[in-house]
């Protein structure tokens, strides 16, 4: 499971709709296995989505979502900031840290990003 990639679809309009209701403009957001970008995505891009994709494998959808909101909560209480909250997900903070690393995907320890980030 390691190896598989999640399909990417360029050019939609689901993240410019999704944008009107988060403190973020959404560029490219990771539904299970379906990647919608709002334009052409760059390598770097596929890689944090693919981060997700395989956090959403761990974990399965319905787990993964409410883990994300939990912690969105969290950092919004903590930080009274929307937009800072997002960033301290920790979904966010190792796909936002480690996209740049070309394999990453490859080597990274399943499970990891529960206890590595904190909110």
């Amino acid at each position: 499971m390691k190896n598989w990639k999640p399909i990417f679809i360029e050019n939609s309009a689901v993240p410019v709709f999704l944008s009107r209701f988060t403190p973020i403009e959404i560029g490219a957001i990771t539904v299970f296995f379906l990647v919608f970008s709002r334009g052409v995505m760059s390598e770097e891009t596929k890689r944090h989505e693919t981060i997700h994709f395989q956090q959403m494998l761990e974990t399965l959808l319905l787990p993964f979502i409410i883990l994300y909101c939990w912690d969105y909560i969290k950092g919004c209480i903590k930080y009274k900031n929307g937009k800072l909250a997002y960033y301290t997900i920790r979904a966010e903070q190792e796909a936002h840290q480690k996209a740049s690393a070309q394999g990453y995907t490859a080597t990274r320890q399943r499970w990891r990003w529960l206890w590595d980030y904190k909110v």
